[in-house]
């Protein structure tokens, strides 16, 4: 057996070598001499490995279409994320795949982004966490991971060309967090560089992203391809810590490598360490030479079910109209119950193994109409009549609704987030007569809802998979009871969105003006009334939390309280935990989610939960000393429901971090000081015979003034100009 190492790699011709660093025939890393090619396939939601090498992109294998990560992030559920990976890794290993291009971890920053399907949250801790488990998940099966799209890939239109423009501390607390998580928890085979640039240096060839943050800070050991086409300098590239460049271009990437190496442009060490890293790849995740057994896709289609039923959304029930009345004479109407959106286009699409759709499987007593049309966006008068008719004379109305295909997809954005005209109409016009209509969603992303405040009841599936008929009726008829949340916000409309002024305004740049405050952490600082809001999930049973307990503990703090299921149906509950930082010297959110945990319960059952937060938790990115830093002080942990539904909360002070101050500097205020003064600062203070002077400028009747007066500033109350210096400097010697 070929013994894979750096000599190795020195025995293998230039040619070889440059080879190895440039796709082939799409999907393949290169043959050498002593290892064979290793395939990879887009699959984040199912296979999508072509029929051969030279069929269209559209030409590929059965397989099965599980939930798109939109939803299944609704799950909040990392248990069935693993499971999840574990299914994919199972049929990847089955088709002789080496590597599974996903999961997408990217954040959902804008509504209109074309991709949002695609990837998990708008919350980086979710993602990260989501993203963590189905990783872990696919590699446990032998089959390697391609974590996409490193980084800040947030938009479509001109994603080869424009530059995410974003500060340090935004571009670390929520755009790479989730991919800093999985990388040190989860250990993918390969992570997949973003096509744009960020803040004008191209991701493939940025150096800063590729290895002073994933391999020097991060430790990352694994190997870093491109996606497909993001190359812009292949050498340039390589020396910035891109590994692979993929589909390649045929012989024209092993002449540009060979000719940079015999003219010194490229060292052969560093040419080397690429080679090295492929094959290394290879080696671990390569094509195996005797095929895996054969797997039950039927077996994974109830999984695919399954998943769909922990994931879908109940986001409005008033007068408990769902579940339906299985006595009740039922209207279902809407084209998309017999066309459902299941899955997402581009790399997210899949030859789906069974495809089950709502229409197929209503209950007896439904009727159906088909409402409108999903190739236009204009009323239909004959299919409009046909469903109003059908409506009246029913109990209880469903209606199916969504975005059509050609609406969202990769490589585009989108321009609105409402409901085609026609669909948006047809629902006004079924609550005139009836009023007895639940809505049901199929949609990638957030939607406006203009007649939620009239409709009774409403459940958000997504994209959910091949078992979309067989999910959808589990919830509608209570056979399931939901408990997904959303992982995102739902907005009352597109322009209260923090990026609406500016998303895809320019077509060169792309540029996060709204900071860290994105999603619920923009609504909620201006408390901003919202649709529905971030972690927000109904249930057809109630819970209550009690007794909330706080510990801070040597290298944690523990957070512990009880759960109770006060209804008379087995559910579940997804208990979020938040954090609002009082402590820090600037600018925070109102609070952050910072663990979530979903708990089952029966009837009239309690769960004590305990949960443990890491420093981590409690800290926020300081681009000037370029730390994580956790500020001893006041905060407050809140328990809820959602991000606005909060049922507990205890303020505690943190004492495991470090002094919010900082570094004391003559440009620190009087009142910064003293409202961060320890016994040790007190002491200090003393020693230079100040305690007096300090104490009058914090009295009730000058504190407002002097808590405004920098410390090199003292000399207005005729302290020396040295005593002040040598104050800055003792206090800067305090542990």
């Amino acid at each position: 057996m070929t013994k894979v190492d750096l000599n190795f790699v020195e025995g293998l011709t230039l040619e070889e070598r440059a080879d190895l660093v440039s796709g082939t025939d799409f999907w393949f890393t290169a043959k050498v001499t002593g290892m064979d090619p290793m395939l990879m396939t887009d699959g984040p939601s199912g296979l999508r490995k072509q029929v051969n090498v030279h069929s269209a992109m559209d030409q590929s294998i059965e397989a099965v279409c599980f939930p798109c990560s939109a939803l299944t992030a609704s799950s909040f559920d990392d248990a069935m994320l693993e499971k999840l990976g574990k299914n994919l890794g199972t049929a990847a290993r089955a088709e002789k795949i080496g590597v599974l291009l996903g999961p997408g971890v990217n954040i959902k920053r804008s509504p209109l982004a074309g991709r949002n399907f695609e990837y998990f949250s708008e919350d980086p801790l979710l993602a990260g966490r989501m993203g963590t488990a189905y990783v872990k998940g696919v590699q446990s099966t032998g089959v390697g991971v391609s974590v996409k799209h490193f980084a800040t890939n947030n938009r479509e239109d001109q994603r080869f060309t424009n530059s995410s423009d974003v500060d340090e501390r935004t571009l670390r607390e929520i755009y790479l967090a989730q991919f800093e998580r999985i990388v040190k928890l989860a250990h993918p085979a390969t992570l997949m560089c973003s096509y744009n640039k960020l803040n004008g240096v191209q991701v493939s060839q940025n150096q800063h992203l590729l290895t002073h943050i994933l391999r020097d800070e991060w430790g990352y050991q694994g190997l870093v391809m491109s996606d497909w086409g993001a190359v812009v300098d292949h050498v340039a590239a390589i020396k910035a810590g891109l590994d692979l460049e993929m589909p390649g271009k045929g012989d024209a990437s092993k002449e540009e490598i060979v000719q940079a190496v015999k003219e010194g442009r490229l060292q052969e060490s560093t040419l080397n360490r690429s080679a090295l890293r492929v094959l290394k790849m290879a080696e671990r995740y390569g094509y195996p030479t005797v095929a895996a057994p054969e797997y039950d896709m039927e077996a994974q289609h109830e999984f695919a079910r399954q998943l769909a039923d922990d994931s879908i959304v109940l986001l409005k029930n008033e007068n408990k109209e769902l579940p339906l009345n299985k006595d009740a004479k039922l209207a279902v109407i809407g084209e998309l119950a017999e066309k459902p959106r299941f899955e997402g286009g581009g790399s997210s699409h899949v030859n789906a193994h069974r495809v089950v759709t709502p229409k197929e499987v209503m209950p007896q007593n439904a009727s159906y109409a088909q409402g409108y049309r999903l190739d236009s966006d204009q009323p239909d008068d004959q299919l409009t009549k046909e469903a109003l008719e059908l409506a009246k004379n029913s109990d209880q109305v469903v209606v199916f609704a969504g975005f059509p295909e050609a609406m969202e997809s990769e490589g585009f954005d989108k321009k609105s987030i409402s409901l085609p005209a026609n669909q948006n109409q047809l629902i006004d016009q079924l609550l005139a007569v009836n009023a007895h209509v639940t809505v049901v969603l199929q949609n990638g992303s957030a939607v406006e809802m203009p007649w939620e405040p009239k409709v009774p009841a409403i459940v958000e599936t997504y994209l959910a998979g091949e078992a979309v008929g067989e999910a959808t009726w589990d919830i509608l008829s209570g056979q399931v009871n939901p408990s997904g949340k959303l992982s995102e916000t739902f907005p009352v409309q597109l322009t209260d969105n923090p990026t609406y002024p500016t998303f895809g305004k320019d077509r060169r740049h792309e540029v996060y003006r709204e900071g860290i405050f994105m999603g619920y952490r923009y609504y909620d600082a201006k408390k901003l009334a919202v649709r529905f809001p971030f972690g927000h999930g109904l249930s057809y049973t109630n819970f209550e939390y009690r007794n909330l307990a706080i510990k801070e503990n040597s290298d944690d703090v523990e957070v512990s309280f009880d759960l109770a299921n006060t209804g008379k149906q087995a559910g579940k509950e997804v208990a979020q935990i938040y954090v609002a930082n009082h402590a820090s010297q600037t600018v925070m959110p109102v609070d952050e989610l910072r663990d979530f945990v979903k708990v089952e319960l029966n009837p009239g059952e309690t769960k004590h939960v305990a949960l443990k937060l890491l420093r981590r938790a409690f800290a926020w990115y300081n681009a000037e000393t370029a730390t994580w830093e956790a500020d001893n002080g006041k905060y407050e942990i809140l328990v809820g429901s959602s991000s606005r539904d909060i049922r507990l909360c205890q303020e505690f002070e943190l004492t495991i971090g470090t002094n919010p101050l900082g570094k004391i500097t003559g440009e620190t205020y009087v009142g910064e000081l003293m409202e961060n003064a320890d016994a040790q600062i007190k002491q200090v203070i003393a020693e230079f015979q100040l305690t007096d002077v300090f104490e009058k400028f914090m009295s009730p009747e000058l504190a407002p003034v002097f808590a405004n007066i920098p410390l090199r500033s003292l000399t207005m109350a005729d302290v020396d100009a040295k005593t002040v210096h040598e104050l800055i400097q003792k206090l800067n010697e305090l542990e």
